[in-house]
């Protein structure tokens, strides 16, 4: 009973998401992976069910986002980080200049890997330059800085990943990496500083590294970061950055490659953590304060996890998916699993992170193909959908009965 009464009195975000035709942020308007509506196409291809194609132009691998009838993205442009708008028929209503590319070192990424984030206002972009900037719905810059400037230069071994989120006041970045890292707040309106903390937390070499995207929960009045990276979890206050409890122990062994891409969700009062390259899976209860990892741990599981692909979270049920295609169906309190099953095998690799959507799961491989699967009670494939020739690892996004799917140089809206 505590549990279902939380997770009713539990909510995601601080964002205003009054109506479905919303993906405010790169997993959707309740940070879960679940899409909002229904009648979403579960059958197409690269000519068939297309509702139109718009050629980017330039490369990016960020997921877009949409407000209203705009969708928002972000490339990079003969050396210039880009924002691009176009509105729901594919038109390109502006692009803007945002600093200068600082190109993708893996043939996966780019510098145009941070999805954008909008409170209905501003959207805000973040790039691997360290460009952070607000723009207004039209275009128009309101604020930018450069967070590299401002506390010290990248040291990731790869290309920036985190993408920028948003609380009642604050836009925030989470920068954890092999030099000094930590978490920076900005206010959403100028830009100033609203504060910065240390999360160094002695990770060994690569460990220290992450490429996940914090969350934000509600707890009563006060809204909690959730970060994943370096070995832990920690959870912050978002008025002021002060870390509030902490769980270790990811990383028994000390392994100095354990980097993390894949980031967390949140199903009711559990923090649902992928680890280790993919082999571990832990929950965690939220609250406490200190060290809480003996005692906050609800489960945790070995050989089964997402190095990159994050999962996502429905009605206590929590839905994985690995980079080499098994879905796995988990109960979110008990971990118990409640189905499995693999889509076909393939050379290919699963980048983007499945989405919940009117009662299906959908899966992109890197190689354009879509798997739908049932969401009941066991696996099931309903349809699969191939974009021969495309290269995605952006997450698809669901809005109003039309699904966005951003390979690496086309933005396909998928739907009548």
């Amino acid at each position: 009973m505590r549990f279902w009464l939380t997770l009713g009195l539990l909510l995601l975000s601080g964002i205003s998401t009054a109506f479905a035709g919303n993906w405010p942020n790169w997993r959707g308007p309740s940070q879960n992976g679940v899409a909002p509506g229904k009648g979403f196409p579960t059958s197409w291809s690269k000519t068939e069910n297309v509702a139109w194609t718009a050629e980017l132009p330039g490369k990016g691998a960020s997921t877009p986002i949409v407000w209203n009838d705009r969708v928002f993205l972000t490339c990079g442009v003969e050396g210039d980080n880009v924002v691009l708008c176009y509105n729901a028929s594919g038109k390109l209503l502006w692009s803007q200049k945002v600093g200068k590319e600082r190109e993708g070192k893996h043939a996966k990424a780019t510098g145009s890997n941070p999805s954008a984030a909008t409170d209905g206002k501003l959207v805000y972009v973040y790039f691997k330059s360290g460009d952070l900037a607000a723009l207004d719905l039209d275009g128009k810059p309101v604020w930018q800085c450069n967070l590299q400037q401002k506390f010290g230069e990248d040291t990731l071994w790869w290309d920036l990943g985190t993408s920028p989120i948003l609380t009642r006041e604050h836009v925030i970045v989470a920068v954890m990496q092999s030099g000094p890292s930590y978490i920076a707040a900005f206010d959403k309106q100028t830009g100033k500083d609203a504060w910065k903390v240390d999360r160094n937390l002695n990770a060994p070499s690569e460990a220290a590294q992450s490429y996940s995207t914090p969350i934000v929960v509600t707890e009563g009045d006060r809204q909690t970061l959730i970060v994943l990276g370096a070995d832990h979890v920690t959870a912050h206050n978002a008025a002021d950055g002060a870390e509030l409890w902490r769980v270790g122990g990811l990383n028994p062994s000390g392994n100095g490659f354990f980097r993390s891409i894949s980031s967390p969700v949140v199903s009711g009062d559990v923090v649902v953590a992928p680890y280790a390259r993919g082999s571990t899976l832990t929950a965690i209860k939220l609250g406490g304060s200190g060290d809480v990892t003996k005692k906050n741990i609800v489960w945790s599981k070995d050989k089964l996890g997402a190095d990159v692909p994050t999962p996502a979270t429905l009605d206590g049920k929590v839905y994985l998916c690995t980079d080499k295609g098994e879905v796995h169906c988990l109960d979110a309190v008990s971990g118990k699993s409640l189905w499995s099953g693999a889509v076909e095998k393939n050379r290919g690799a699963f980048s983007a992170s499945p989405v919940v959507a009117d009662g299906k799961i959908y899966i992109t491989r890197e190689d354009g193909k879509t798997f739908v699967l049932d969401q009941g009670s066991e696996f099931k494939t309903l349809a699969t959908n191939e974009l021969d020739g495309e290269f995605v690892v952006a997450t698809p996004v669901f809005v109003d009965g039309k699904i966005y799917i951003r390979t690496r140089e086309r933005l396909y809206c998928i739907g009548k």
